[in-house]
């Protein structure tokens, strides 16, 4: 395989990989945020290589400060109606 097509390859799975992590982050908030939460503990369990850890903490979603019921992206309040 010819290198400028298989880097033509990489760079079209970069953008559909991109694509997809933006369309799952708006479509689906909380599911994100639970596989966040699973990647994140099982990177920061003890023994783990320091780097791990440290890629644990970075990936760990925020912590919510509302304790709302579901645990999302913390924008549950009421919208105007659009005016045209």
């Amino acid at each position: 395989m010819d290198a400028g097509l298989l880097l033509q390859y990489l760079i079209v799975a970069l953008a559909v990989l991109v694509s997809a992590w933006v369309v799952l982050k708006k479509q689906f908030p909380g599911t994100v945020r639970r596989m966040r939460g699973a990647l994140a503990l099982a990177l920061l369990k003890p023994g783990r290589a320091g780097w791990l850890q440290a890629l644990g903490r970075r990936i760990a979603p925020p912590v919510s400060g509302g304790g709302g019921a579901c645990g999302g992206c913390d924008s549950c309040g009421p919208t105007p109606p659009k005016q045209h």
